[in-house]
């Protein structure tokens, strides 16, 4: 396992200026695995958040190190409303990963959003009510922005990605979260098409929130498996639907991270990226009462802002 000497190696070189570039990939409803990485080995990374989904899956692609973690761990036995978003997040952060692609299985809130395409999601509006929604709060208070939940840069490698695989993919859509685990009711799938959501899942939040407060770049590749309840023209969403579709899309999605990596990794503009500085000036708590035990946690998560006097 990757102890605590490495990590402390990690925020040293940070403070020095160095971003060790390193994407991690979280997988959603039927993608479990990458099978395409090499060198493949599954660690148990340690959060004091609490356990990770899974433990994490270290391979190369092409020369370049990838982490990969399946949201509801392997196997599919973690609920949505049960992810622990907190140590999934903290614990890619942990590992030195630097950008995040999320996939997810959505359902669909538009016609000509039909089972099997892809979305790139630009926007989230949050249905959320029983999670927990921030690395902080009493003791150590910080606001970042939302405004743009996503990483533009990401979703442009994507989105370019898909076209050199020949994968037809939208881009930009607003993604309703849900509490669930239960799927919509026909006036609540009524009501976010109003709206103007375009898919709906129940894992996109807080997810999105945390990575924008540990300072990752993030974006959200969702695969529609379903039109949600809304549409009289289909059937009612059922589990049997949506693993069909599932197995369809899976080795797409695998193929569009293969052609998405390289154009990550060989962005010369990583460093640079907003996301890495969302704290810079989010933390309003004066530094003469802020809760010790707070900031030990957060060391991965925040560490750079705190440890460095910039905050």
């Amino acid at each position: 396992m990757r102890g605590r000497p490495l990590f402390e190696l990690i925020c040293v070189l940070k403070n020095w200026g160095y971003m060790l570039e390193k994407i991690g990939i979280i997988g959603g409803s039927g993608i479990y695995d990458m099978t395409d990485l090499v060198n493949k080995r599954w660690e148990k990374i340690k959060s004091p958040f609490g356990e990770p989904s899974s433990e994490l899956l270290f391979g190369e692609l092409n020369g370049e190190e990838i982490v990969f973690l399946p949201r509801h761990g392997r196997g599919h036995k973690i609920p949505p409303t049960e992810i622990n978003f907190h140590a999934n997040i903290d614990a890619m952060k942990r590992v030195g990963v630097t950008d995040i692609i999320s996939i997810s299985a959505v359902g669909s809130l538009r016609e000509d959003l039909s089972p099997g395409m892809f979305v790139i999601v630009d926007q989230f509006i949050d249905r959320t009510f029983a999670r927990n929604k921030s690395f902080f709060g009493t003791g150590l208070v910080a606001h970042v922005s939302m405004a743009q939940p996503v990483c533009r840069r990401l979703s442009n490698h994507i989105e370019a990605a898909a076209g050199a695989a020949n994968i037809p993919i939208v881009r930009g859509g607003v993604y309703l979260a849900m509490e669930g685990p239960q799927f919509s009711s026909l006036a609540e799938s009524n009501l976010y098409r109003t709206w103007g959501c375009d898919v709906i899942g129940m894992t996109g939040m807080p997810e999105a929130k945390l990575a924008r407060e540990a300072e990752l770049c993030y974006a959200t590749l969702a695969m529609v498996t379903d039109y949600d309840c809304w549409h009289a023209g289909h059937e009612d969403v059922t589990i049997d639907m949506i693993v069909k579709v599932l197995a369809e899309n899976a080795d797409k999605a695998k193929r569009l991270m293969q052609h998405t990596l390289p154009r990550v990794y060989g962005d010369p503009m990583r460093a640079a990226c907003s996301c890495h500085s969302a704290l810079e000036h989010a933390i309003i708590t004066d530094p003469s009462v802020r809760d010790l035990g707070m900031i030990e946690k957060l060391e991965a998560v925040a560490g750079r802002v705190l440890k460095s006097g910039l905050q």
